[in-house]
């Protein structure tokens, strides 16, 4: 009989932290937002500065590493950011998390590394009427993305997954606002698994449909078995489906400078871990009614730094090149995953603007 194999504490804290992401384990609790004011909060960074362990390879698919920081803080409320968008400059971001709270900060660099976050802010995202939502089924923001203006003046959409809906939320440089109004939802919606809904939401930058709304569910696949998204085409939404490539559910977009759109994957499996891939879709193929696919820019397993890749945000660089900025989902578990911010650059350069 062979010796038995001892799990180390590294792969037993993967397995552990990736069944937590899937869903097949129990996260921990998510802290109450009643009472929550915005208020100003410390960030520790820790810089990530390489992406696969053990080798100094910058590459990776058609991505290059620029840098990384695993981020922690002393707020119980930091954590199970789910969403994220960043400003024009890269120098701003917001990020939204599944217990209903933002966050703002500014992304502090040496040269092109990201080295930290400054000024941060959180607070409660809120109803209508200025109160922060606090039930579990209202406060499950999966997505955020930039609609108009900037991250200090602008407009951005909201995506929730377990009381399905796409709000419009003014933001200022103070934080984010009550939200002014919601998309009108796709008629088949209420038939989705409500922890399965919305996961990602954003909207084109160019080409005919410039403007319109694009969302996705993270796992409602229809009879062919293909993921479920929609076009929010003139303000009407009509359906989408992208292409099942293996185990891996969708868990944020983000659109690309020459109209196409990124989307962020995620699998699991209890041999292997935890594992991510993002796709490029092309922008003439989003139309309703497509079925979309999209060509693999890099699929990364638990041999690189990846959690609960949750998050995707894309940015011009200095240089005009297209910057991808990652974020995870603890899942509100410090002990066994991590808040990490990951940013690579396209390397291929297809997607400057036009």
């Amino acid at each position: 009989m062979p010796p038995k194999r001892r799990i180390g504490r590294r792969a037993f804290l993967g397995l552990s932290a990736s069944a937590l992401a899937s869903g097949v384990g129990p996260a921990a609790a998510k802290p109450k937002i009643t009472g929550l004011e915005p208020a100003p909060i410390d960030v520790v960074a820790k810089p990530i500065q390489a992406f696969g362990r053990g080798t100094g390879t910058t590459r990776f698919g058609k991505l290059e590493f620029r840098g990384g920081l695993a981020l922690s803080s002393a707020s119980e409320w930091f954590g199970g950011w789910s969403g994220v968008t960043v400003g024009a400059d890269g120098r701003k971001l917001l990020a939204v998390s599944d217990a209903g709270v933002w966050l703002t900060a500014e992304i502090a660099y040496d040269g092109l590394r990201p080295a930290g976050l400054r000024m941060a802010r959180l607070g409660p995202i809120t109803a209508v009427n200025g109160t922060p939502l606090d039930r579990e089924r209202d406060r499950d923001a999966e997505s955020v993305c930039l609609v108009e203006g900037t991250l200090d003046r602008g407009m951005v959409l909201i995506a929730f997954e377990q009381n399905m809906r796409i709000g419009r939320f003014p933001v200022t440089d103070r934080g984010l606002l009550r939200p002014t109004g919601y998309l009108p939802l796709p008629p088949d919606a209420r038939r989705m698994i409500r922890n399965k809904s919305f996961e990602a939401v954003t909207v084109l930058r160019a080409g005919r449909h410039r403007g319109d709304v694009v969302a996705f569910a993270e796992r409602s696949k229809d009879m062919r078995g293909a993921h479920t998204g929609w076009i929010w085409a003139g303000g009407k939404p009509e359906r989408l489906s992208v292409a099942a490539k293996g185990a891996f559910d969708i868990t944020d977009a983000a659109a690309l400078p020459d109209g196409g759109i990124l989307l962020l994957e995620r699998s699991f499996g209890w041999l292997s871990g935890v594992g991510m891939r993002l796709r490029r879709i092309p922008p003439n193929a989003i139309v309703p009614g497509a079925s979309l696919d999209g060509e693999t820019l890099i699929e990364a397993d638990m041999s690189t730094e990846i959690d609960n890749m949750e998050a995707v945000a894309v940015h011009e660089g200095p240089r005009r090149e297209t910057v991808i900025t990652l974020m995870s989902d603890d899942n509100f578990n410090g002990f066994l995953q991590r808040t990490i911010l990951l940013q690579f650059t396209l390397a291929d350069g297809r997607a400057a603007p036009a």
